[in-house]
């Protein structure tokens, strides 16, 4: 691939807003992590400072420099966009983040945005991080927002492997893209994973299951808006960058990524489905449950309720009795019945009756 001249440095960097960006790249910039420049593939500087990057490119023009930034500042942003020339819109995007992954073309300089995911075995749960990227002929600028994805094992790699950045930052690109979608399949694997026990535990009654589906459901959505507009971005990859011009090698190595997209993009569309199935079926058992549950409650009242009848029913034969001997018992001076030779056996045979008489209204009405 071609490599075009350098853009030159903007004609107003002596102007104040140019010189406070130049000023705040000259001292070690703490959002820097990694700042590297190669030449055919070698590492040649290993510039603290901005400056000193800008300075090695521009005594070697054939020269690439590879940024990567932690939550840069804004000065280094500033920076940067004036040395290369990278957009405005472009730099609120990265200084902002939230973004979806997408792909946009600003000149020369292509601007991508990746969204990594890794799954966290201990809280069980998809960890998401954002992924910024400037990429233009002499240059590749990664800015991360988050501690993943970590790029210094494709930087190693790169750089013990010959031939590796023939293509320039295309190649670049590619190797972190790849890695980027190299750590999808752990992910993949840890949700099916999930799914496997959320389906015993719909099965065996677990009432936290319907919150893990829930926000089981959020991550897989999550995790397809990470995968799916990949497709789109190695597309416009395969086109090439200004010269529009792909290696056939490069080319064959997106389309395996691209390959690998489309086979985990088959995965979360499995895991949506799964889910929603898994949802129905939880909010069936959970609605047959509550109705046995409001059956067994409906028995229990009701042989509450019975109870309630036996014992009143009871309390009413055993009141007859007792209040005519409460009444008898009073002892009054003028009482016919104290003076009546057969006055206890009526007072007995009257609380007979009685008890008798309400036993049979009480049966009739099937309260005993």
């Amino acid at each position: 691939m071609a490599t075009p001249p350098r853009p030159s440095r903007s004609a107003g960097t002596s102007g104040a807003a140019s010189g406070a960006a130049t000023s705040g790249a000259a001292t070690a910039s703490p959002g820097v992590v990694n700042n590297v420049v190669y030449e055919n593939g070698t590492r040649i500087a290993t510039p603290p400072t901005l400056v000193g990057t800008f300075t090695a490119l521009d005594d070697h023009p054939k020269a690439i420099a590879w940024i990567g930034l932690y939550r840069p500042s804004a000065e280094e942003l500033a920076a940067l966009a004036a040395e290369f020339g990278l957009h405005e819109l472009a730099i609120e995007d990265a200084v902002l983040a939230h973004q979806r992954p997408k792909i946009e073309r600003y000149g020369d300089t292509l601007f991508t945005v990746l969204t990594a995911a890794r799954y966290d075995d201990a809280s069980e749960r998809v960890e998401f991080g954002e992924l910024h990227i400037f990429s233009g002929t002499n240059f590749l600028i990664t800015v991360r927002h988050s501690e993943s994805p970590d790029l210094s094992a494709v930087r190693k790699r790169m750089e013990e492997t010959p031939g590796s950045m023939d293509e320039g930052t295309e190649a670049i690109l590619y190797a972190i893209l790849d890695a980027v979608v190299d750590g999808y399949p752990p992910v993949v694997d840890g949700v099916a994973n999930d799914i496997d026990e959320i389906e015993t535990q719909v099965f065996d009654g677990d009432a936290a299951v319907s919150r893990r589906i829930y926000e089981l459901n959020r991550e897989v959505i999550e995790f397809e808006r990470a995968v799916t507009p990949l497709i789109g971005i190695i597309d416009t990859l395969s086109s090439g960058f200004a010269d529009g011009y792909v290696g056939e090698q490069l080319q064959q190595y997106l389309r395996d990524v691209a390959d690998h997209v489309v086979q985990t993009k088959e995965r979360i569309e499995e895991f949506r489905l799964l889910l929603r199935d898994i949802l129905a079926v939880n909010t069936s058992l959970v609605g047959q449950r509550q109705s046995e549950e409001a059956q067994n409650l409906s028995a229990a009242s009701n042989r509450q309720a019975e109870e309630t009848r036996k014992i009143s029913a009871w309390a009413a034969i055993l009141f007859a009795p007792s209040l005519i001997g409460s009444i008898y018992g009073m002892n009054f001076r003028f009482m016919p019945e104290l003076h009546w030779t057969f006055g206890y056996l009526y007072a007995l045979g009257l609380m007979l009756a009685s008890s008798v008489i309400l036993y049979i209204v009480f049966k009739r009405r099937k309260w005993l």
